[in-house]
């Protein structure tokens, strides 16, 4: 009972997501395409991640991996 319940909840949540899954109209592009959309747009939020990253780290540059700085954590 148990088993099937699990399978038939996996199984709805397996729908749910694959009905997100779609291709784009062209016409339906452009709404992604705005500034607000795009990764990073909010740019004082940002500014201050970037202060308490390179604060901790001890370093400047990009985020793209962690490491460095002093070690002293």
């Amino acid at each position: 009972m148990k088993r099937q319940t699990m399978a038939r909840m996996l199984a709805a949540l397996t729908l749910m997501l694959l009905a997100g899954c779609t291709a784009l109209q062209p016409w339906e592009k452009g709404e992604f395409a705005r500034e607000d959309m795009q990764l990073g747009a909010e740019a004082l939020d940002l500014s201050l991640d970037d202060h308490v990253y390179f604060s901790k780290e001890g370093a400047s540059g990009g985020r793209s991996f962690g490491g460095g700085g002093c070690g002293c954590n």
